[in-house]
């Protein structure tokens, strides 16, 4: 097994774990401020986040590799709307861009299982790319309007 995959499926998990504590924070701020409806999805982000960091744990681990518990980075709090948003569309950029390059290294390594890994992942963070980019051009677009239908349940 390859140590190369090993490092580079404990990187992807190391950010999993800071998206993680992000949105869990966005979350509960959000929810503190009476935005609900965005809370609510920024939990459910985290939670999808929550399973590819044990989907990384998980490889890695058959890989007899030690799955890394500390996330990247710190997770920034107290952020505006807008402010969260470019956080979280920065997260899955670099994301979408590490787990592109992380699939390739899977192939020349020759383990299909972590680039198949890598290329699931990849698609659901372009999935949240996309959710936080059409939030923020909502907001854009629309200001206070579009803020206060996402309050409330």
């Amino acid at each position: 097994m390859s140590q190369k995959v090993i490092d580079l499926l404990n990187s992807a998990r190391a950010r999993e774990l800071a998206a993680i504590s992000q949105y869990m924070i966005q979350h509960y701020e959000l929810e503190d401020k009476d935005f609900g409806k965005l809370a609510k999805k920024m939990k459910e982000v985290g939670i999808q986040e929550m399973k590819h960091a044990e989907a990384l744990a998980e490889r890695i681990l058959f890989l007899k590799g030690t799955p890394t518990s500390k996330p990247e980075m710190e997770a920034k709090k107290g952020q505006e709307i807008e402010a969260m948003l470019a956080t979280n569309m920065d997260l899955e950029s670099q994301a979408i861009k590490m787990y592109n390059e992380a699939a390739v290294v899977c192939a020349q390594e020759k383990d299909q299982i972590s680039k198949q890994l890598f290329e699931k992942l990849l698609g659901e963070e372009e999935d949240h790319f996309s959710f936080f980019e059409n939030t923020k051009e909502h907001i854009a677009k629309l200001g206070n309007v579009y803020l206060s239908s996402l309050t409330g349940e």
